[in-house]
């Protein structure tokens, strides 16, 4: 069999080619947006055409879109104590789900001490009994919530938590970085009062992300001072080429993100039946409203390092979760949280498909596992004899 196949698109994916030529075009500009000359007004529109669009793309105001290196610096810059609407008491603590990826955990400007988790249910999702507990009758919180997760690809009931959040006074932050692009994402029916996206998990490129306020949101400070780039709440010349790169691609993934879910959803179906086969076989999330393309699965005794060293040696990209961690296999902080023990933790592995993903790939993986299962249950027959 010749050529490789990626089934790894939540950890990343491949550049666009609208998103190229996009970059390509505007590595010849020479103008600093922040100049008032020709040059530095051609620049600025760029930036600013890229701004409405991701906007529009989310429903929020223009003005309101702070362009940042990636999806880890918008999570920290949104998590930030003394955020408030209006007159309103600024948050005073940190609430994340217990499934949220590494730079959410981390807590951004909060102290570790005013910072908790919420846990989720055993199909993924954020409890949300536990999330009022965790707000009634305290002082205000700013609560983190990701749209959906990207381990399991489980969504959450993100509207739901903005009515307790709002309820008690506090404000919600959405990390809807693995959701963007493959579902819809609004923060008017959401409710969001912060939200963050990344370019390279929509065919973008990477170091490309954004942080989006809700009309009328204040105390934000920036992370970086110095110029008054970004209305003052980013500081440092703008990345014109990543900026033209993320427009093109937002625009190319929403306009075909209906089919390709459709599609998507059709080809996870074959795959999932096709790794039901397999004795013991367990898919997370699977009762749970999930991203179209994502599947993490495991069977008992398997080692996610192998699985993973297995495909790849059969020319097939696949991962053992999140692909924050510096390449280790560690058991996955989502599936405990659901409450899997560290052996079941330890062994999932992510298969995420893309638009180029066929049925063929599909065909291609199903072959692939069935010999490294057929191995594994041959060791364990081994190991048990």
């Amino acid at each position: 069999m010749s050529g490789r196949i990626y089934l790894d698109w939540n950890a990343t994916t491949p550049l666009r080619n609208e998103a190229r030529e996009a970059m390509a075009a505007a590595w010849e500009l020479c103008g600093n947006p922040s100049s008032v000359h020709a040059e530095g007004r051609q620049a600025r529109k760029l930036v600013e055409d890229a701004r409405a669009i991701v906007a529009g793309a989310v429903g929020a105001v223009l003005r309101n879109v702070v362009f940042t290196s990636g999806g880890t610096e918008a999570n920290a810059l949104a998590l930030e104590p003394g955020l408030r609407r209006g007159s309103s008491p600024g948050v005073e603590r940190l609430v994340v789900s217990a499934i949220e990826h590494a730079s959410v955990l981390a807590g951004g400007r909060f102290a570790a001490q005013a910072t908790s988790a919420v846990g989720v249910t055993s199909a993924g999702r954020l409890d949300l009994e536990q999330l009022r507990a965790a707000l009634e009758g305290k002082p205000p919180a700013l609560v983190s919530v990701m749209l959906a997760n990207n381990e399991t690809g489980a969504v959450q009931p993100v509207a739901e938590a903005a009515e307790i959040v709002h309820a008690a006074g506090g404000l919600l932050h959405v990390d809807a970085i693995q959701a963007f692009g493959k579902i819809p994402v609004d923060m008017n029916t959401l409710h969001a009062d912060l939200m963050t996206l990344s370019g390279h998990k929509i065919g973008g490129p990477k170091g490309m992300g954004a942080l989006i306020l809700a009309e009328g949101l204040l105390g934000l400070e920036p992370l970086l001072r110095g110029g008054g780039q970004e209305l003052g709440r980013r500081a440092g010349t703008e990345n014109v080429t990543g900026i033209a790169g993320f427009r093109a691609a937002a625009k190319a993934a929403l306009a075909t993100m209906s089919g390709d879910a459709i599609r998507l959803e059709g080809l996870r179906t074959r795959l999932e039946s096709g790794l039901r086969q397999t004795p013991g076989a367990l898919l997370f999330s699977s009762e749970a409203p999930r991203l179209p393309n994502t599947t993490l699965f495991t069977v008992p005794g398997l080692k996610a390092e192998t699985a993973v060293i297995g495909f790849d040696l059969a020319g097939i990209a696949v991962s053992s979760g999140s692909a924050c961690s510096s390449g280790k296999v560690q058991p996955s902080h989502v599936l405990e949280a659901m409450g899997f023990g560290p052996e079941i933790a330890r062994g999932a592995v992510r298969l995420s498909l893309g638009w180029s993903t066929s049925d063929a790939d599909i065909d291609r993986c199903l072959e692939a596992w069935r010999m490294l299962a057929s191995t594994l249950l041959k060791d364990q027959q081994r190991n048990t004899a």
